[in-house]
C-alpha cells in the first residue's frame, strides 16, 4: 500500500464522523479523537509526524478495540501511522535509534498485526531493528534498561511500559520466547529496588549510582510516588502476562508483583469519586487533585487483571467505581459534535533534564495539565474495552 493512498483512507473516515448518542464510551473516545486529529499523526496537537510513545499509546488501545469492533476507520487510522514512517528497507523516519531512549521502542508494537496482514517484509525488518535497539540498550549492573542514554544507570516504572510489552511479543513471535527471562528480570530489579517497604507502592525512578540530586543517597528511589508511574508499571504486568507461556517458572512472580502493586494502589483509591490522586499517597493535600491518566491506567490493569484471572474479582470492582469516576466527574460533558473531553489529565511529568525536575510533591502538582491527553485517553479506551463500556 503506499502512503498517499493510506492517507486517503485514513482522512476520508476521519471526515464526516458522527458519535452516537449511545455509542459505547470506547467508540466515543476513539472517535472524538480521530474527529480532532484528522490525521493520526496529529494526536497530542502534532504538527508534523514523530515516531512517539504517546501516539503509540492511543493506536494500540485503537487497534485494541478494531478486534471488538471492526470498525475499517479504525484499522486504516493505525496503519496511516506506520505506513508514514516505515520506509521499504525497514527504517523508520524521526526513529533516533542512537538515543537508546526506550519510549522509542513502544510504537514498534503497531508493527507486528500490519506485518501479519501485509507479510510486508519491511515491516519485519523494522521489527528487527526495534529489537536491535533493546539487544543494546544500556543497563543498569543488575541487568535492568536504562530509560534512555541521557539518563545513565537509571530506571523509570514508566520504561516497563515503554519496552516490555513489545519485547514480549517479539520474543513469542520470532524468538520462541527465548528473551522471557530477561523480560521477567526487568520486573525483578524493579521490583527490589523501588517498592517502599512501608506503602507497598513503588517509587517513580531509581538511580543505581544514586548520584542524581533526586535520587535518596541510601535507595537511589526518587522521593515521592507518582500515580501514572505506578500506572505504567501495572499496565506492562497484564500486557506482558499476554504473552508468557503458562509454564514459564517467572509467570507467577509476575502475577504476585501484579497483586502486591494492585493491593497497594487500591488502598489509595478516593472512596468518593473512585479516582485517584496525581501523588498517589497524598490526596487531601495542598494542590493534589484527582489524576485522569493514571485513574484510567488503573482502571484498565485492574479490569484486565481480573478478566484474565490474575487479580481477585474486588479489583473489578474498583475498576468500574474509577471508569464512574473517570465518566462522571472528569468528563463534565459531551461537546456539541458528540465528542468527549476528559479533563485534569497530567501532561508530563520526569525526573532530571533540564529545566531541572526534582521529583518533590510541588513539582509533580504543578507541572501542567491537558484536557484528552494522550496518556490518559488511550487507557480510557482500554479500560472501557475490559470494562464492556
Amino acid at each position: 500500500m503506499t502512503i498517499t493512498s493510506c492517507k486517503v483512507t485514513s482522512q476520508e473516515p476521519a471526515k464526516d464522523i458522527v458519535i452516537g448518542k449511545n455509542a459505547k464510551w470506547s467508540d466515543k473516545m476513539a472517535l472524538t479523537l480521530m474527529k480532532r486529529h484528522p490525521e493520526s499523526y496529529m494526536i497530542d496537537d502534532a504538527k508534523k509526524p514523530k515516531w512517539d510513545y504517546v501516539h503509540a499509546l492511543v493506536l494500540h488501545s485503537i487497534e485494541e478495540l478494531y478486534k471488538k469492533n471492526p470498525d475499517a476507520r479504525y484499522k486504516n487510522y493505525v496503519r496511516s501511522y506506520v505506513d508514514q514512517f516505515v520506509q521499504t528497507d525497514g527504517s523508520i523516519t524521526t526513529y533516533e535509534f542512537d538515543k537508546y531512549n526506550i519510549d522509542l521502542v513502544l510504537p514498534g508494537r503497531l508493527l507486528f498485526d500490519v506485518y501479519e496482514t501485509s507479510k510486508d517484509e519491511k515491516y519485519l525488518k523494522a521489527l528487527q531493528l526495534i529489537r536491535k535497539q533493546l539487544a543494546e540498550q544500556p543497563r543498569t549492573q543488575s541487568g535492568g534498561f536504562w530509560h534512555k542514554q541521557i539518563y545513565p544507570y537509571q530506571m523509570w516504572l514508566d520504561g516497563l511500559y515503554m519496552g516490555e510489552p513489545f519485547y514480549a511479543e517479539y520474543t513469542a513471535n520470532f524468538e520462541n520466547g527465548k528473551s522471557f527471562d530477561d523480560i521477567a528480570k526487568q520486573f525483578e530489579v524493579i521490583q527490589l529496588k523501588a517498592t517502599d517497604p512501608k506503602t507497598g507502592l513503588l517509587y517513580h525512578g531509581w538511580d543505581e549510582s544514586k548520584q542524581m540530586p533526586w535520587a535518596n543517597k541510601e535507595t537511589g528511589n526518587s522521593p515521592n510516588f507518582w500515580s501514572r508511574s505506578l500506572g505504567w508499571y501495572v499496565m506492562a504486568l497484564v500486557d506482558v502476562l499476554d504473552y508468557m507461556p503458562k509454564d514459564h517458572p517467572k509467570r507467577k512472580d509476575l502475577i504476585k508483583y501484579l497483586n502486591n502493586a494492585s493491593e497497594a494502589i487500591l488502598k489509595f483509591q478516593d472512596s468518593k469519586s473512585g479516582l485517584w490522586y496525581q501523588v498517589t499517597d497524598k490526596g487531601g493535600q495542598k494542590d493534589n487533585y484527582l489524576e485522569a491518566s493514571g485513574s484510567a491506567m488503573f482502571a484498565y490493569a485492574y479490569a484486565k487483571g481480573v478478566n484474565k484471572g490474575y487479580l481477585p474479582a474486588k479489583f473489578k470492582k474498583a475498576a468500574n467505581k474509577a471508569f464512574d469516576g473517570l465518566t462522571t466527574v472528569l468528563i463534565k460533558k459531551v461537546d456539541e459534535d458528540g465528542g468527549i473531553t476528559l479533563t485534569n489529565c497530567c501532561q508530563v511529568a520526569g525526573l532530571g533534564g533540564n529545566p531541572y525536575r526534582d521529583g518533590s510533591y510541588e513539582y509533580y502538582v504543578n507541572e501542567r495539565k491537558k484536557d484528552n491527553d494522550p496518556k490518559a485517553t488511550g487507557p480510557f479506551i482500554l479500560a472501557a474495552i475490559e470494562l464492556n463500556r
